[in-house]
């Protein structure tokens, strides 16, 4: 795992230093730079920068930037190949030496060989950059699913990308100015769609897409998508339950190869357990060594995510684990400045315990594997089963389903206290948008602020600079593009080209490598994913059983109860805190006069937001932490809004 840099431009030997050193958390084994020749008349040259976290043949022969035997190919690199031994030897019988262990050198060669071409035999995760020196041309690569970030920035005639956005403002090339689009999908999700980011002018590649820039031309092409048309819906409950065990074992097991210690996330939740029972069978009478995150019990009482202290040390119990606790008590109002600087973003609560833990895990580790992707890959979110709840109210005609749905939220309490704090939320956020159409239902599970919402609290001048965006565009074509497919995966579909890259993945990108720890994630494996998606939609979500088949396989390795407990979320006591050790922090930057001075809301609305929420009469916890976060990230990246 690692940070890379590049810029093609006039002179970029006096930039890529300051662009390589914005990133340096993310790699502090070893530092390259390349820079190339004049590529055109102008004088333009080409130039690489590398921070290394050195996993795989940790030696000085791994140093990158790295090059073919010819020198056509210059390869910048972050993440891993984990079928690179298979590649390897299958491209020495076409004539290729190698003289390191290296995925690395492996990737190269794949290039070389294949080309484009070669992506779809590559199996890992990664955004890397290769210059060509005889056609002139870079290439920057996303993996499959986006476990890996990689932005881009146009300039003039200058090009710049980074695995962080810290490093194309680092170039001094891009100013920092807020986007109007994406500030209209954030408050809409809490993040907005690729290739947008709150930072106007940066975008990401998309995963599964290559892009190539070439004579200050910039294409975009799709090496991947996830397809479900060819479902086999022949075999067994029993047949299906032996291939997700088998892959699961195998995808575990290719993902633990490393030079370097390794362990793993440890929730107590299915998925996790599961991963840590696959790498007990691997672990050559060593013990895995894992980290669990808990909650004082005081705040979880405005929380609707319990304690998974009890149910991981459940699993420790039937594994055996090098177990380590840790009990989320940060100083939070100290840690979000540092975390909106190291996510470029304002935070999400998931962020937290993410960046805790994994400091934890560093002292003693440099490889994690983690549980997420399950709920995408197998269908495992509440709201997935709220729309097969909610399909039992089509047959009710619009004109008496919606008033009814309407009446039914605005009488239900959402942010009170007590033990029908989570029953309560969740059924008022049913009730919003169960009388909607199928893919309308789907977003307003999705969504935070409303566009009525975000049209009271935008200024004048906001609200005519957003008024042709639509914030749904993104996922509104997803569902165009899975328009064959079974309901349920075309909400899987669209949770793995949105909310799965441009929230989980990147959260726990960023809150990982601050720590300067490496996170794998195998239930998004390319075989994983590529296996469920020919899996019937019916063993997936069976009746109201999110993850069904899942559960089933992993009876045989994990005890029951843990199987079958409660789905619990991973995150932080966020309306807890709000009410605690962050309210100074809300009433400082959300008062009336730095809202106003911003020019952004309407301070009399966002001041109806939060007193709604900290009355009980709303459950808005997620939205005031929202605006909270964003007048941060604005002050930490000194954003031009006008």
């Amino acid at each position: 795992m690692c940070g890379i840099a590049g810029i093609v431009s006039l002179e970029p030997q006096t930039l890529i230093g300051p662009m390589l050193e914005s990133v340096e958390h993310r790699g502090r084994d070893d530092q390259g730079v390349w820079v190339s020749d004049p590529i055109d008349e102008s004088g333009r040259r080409a130039a690489f920068g590398h921070r290394r976290l050195a996993i795989i043949d940790p030696t000085p022969a791994g140093h990158e930037p790295m090059f073919t035997p010819d020198g056509r190919f210059v390869l910048t690199f972050n993440g891993e190949i984990y079928n690179y031994r298979e590649l390897r030897d299958q491209l020495r019988p076409l004539g290729h030496e190698f003289k390191t262990d290296c995925d690395a050198e492996v990737l190269l060669a794949v290039i070389a060989e294949w080309g484009c071409e070669g992506l779809s035999r590559l199996n890992g995760m990664f955004a890397f950059a290769v210059w060509d020196n005889r056609k002139r041309t870079l290439t920057l690569v996303r993996d499959h699913v986006g476990i890996k970030p990689l932005y881009y920035a146009v300039a003039g005639d200058a090009f710049i990308f980074g695995s962080e956005i810290k490093a194309i403002l680092a170039s001094k090339l891009i100013k920092p100015r807020l986007n109007p689009e994406a500030l209209h999908q954030f408050l809409t999700f809490l993040w907005a769609p690729d290739p947008n980011t709150l930072f106007d002018g940066v975008k990401t590649v998309p995963p599964g897409h290559y892009l190539q820039f070439k004579d200050g031309e910039v294409k975009l092409t799709e090496w991947w998508d996830a397809a479900f048309e060819q479902i086999d819906d022949h075999r067994s409950d029993d047949w299906w339950q032996e291939r997700v065990l088998e892959t699961l074992d195998r995808v575990v097991k290719m993902e633990m190869v490393a030079d370097v210690p390794l362990g793993a996330f440890l929730s107590g939740g299915i998925d996790s357990s599961g991963i840590v029972a696959m790498m007990d069978r691997h672990s050559d009478d060593r013990r895995i060594s894992t980290y669990t995150a808990g909650i004082k019990s005081e705040d979880l009482r405005y929380d609707i995510i319990p304690d998974d202290v009890r149910w991981a040390r459940r699993v420790n119990e039937t594994l055996q684990t090098d177990y380590h606790e840790l009990l989320l008590q940060p100083s939070i109002a100290e840690l979000l400045p540092k975390l909106v600087h190291h996510m470029e973003e304002p935070p999400i609560d998931m962020a937290i315990p993410s960046y805790l833990i994994s400091k934890a895990a560093r002292e003693t580790l440099t490889v994690m594997l983690s549980g997420m992707g399950g709920d995408e890959v197998f269908a495992g979110y509440p709201r997935q089963m709220a729309m097969k709840i909610a399909a039992a109210f089509d047959p009710v005609p619009g004109l008496l389903r919606r008033p009814l749905m309407k009446t039914v939220a605005s009488v239900l309490p959402g942010g009170l206290p007590g033990r029908f704090t989570a029953p309560l939320r969740n059924a008022k956020k049913f009730a919003r948008s169960a009388a909607a159409d199928f893919e309308d239902r789907y977003l307003g599970y999705g969504t935070y602020f409303t566009d009525e919402m975000k049209q009271r609290l935008y200024t004048d001048q906001w609200r005519e600079r957003t008024r042709e965006y639509d914030a749904y565009s993104a996922h509104r074509r997803y569902f165009a593009r899975a328009a064959d497919a079974a309901p349920l995966n075309r909400l899987l579909y669209v949770d793995l080209k949105t909310f799965l890259p441009c929230l989980n993945l990147i959260t726990t990108d960023k809150t990982s490598m601050a720590a300067n720890l490496e996170v794998r994630v195998p239930f998004l494996n390319r075989e994983m994913i590529e296996m469920a998606a020919r899996m019937p939609p019916r063993l997936k979500l069976r009746g109201l059983t999110r993850k069904y088949v899942l559960k089933r396989a992993l009876e045989k390795v994990l005890p029951r109860d843990v199987v079958w407990r409660k789905k619990a979320g991973f995150g932080a006591p966020i309306r807890s805190w709000l009410r605690g050790p962050l309210r100074p922090l809300v009433n400082d930057l959300l008062s009336e006069e730095i809202v106003k001075k911003r020019g952004l809301f309407r301070p009399a609305e966002v001041k109806r937001v939060i007193d709604a929420n900290f009355s009980g009469r709303e459950d808005y916890n997620l939205q005031v932490f929202q605006l909270l976060g964003l007048e941060l990230w604005l002050q930490q990246f000194a954003i031009n809004v006008e």
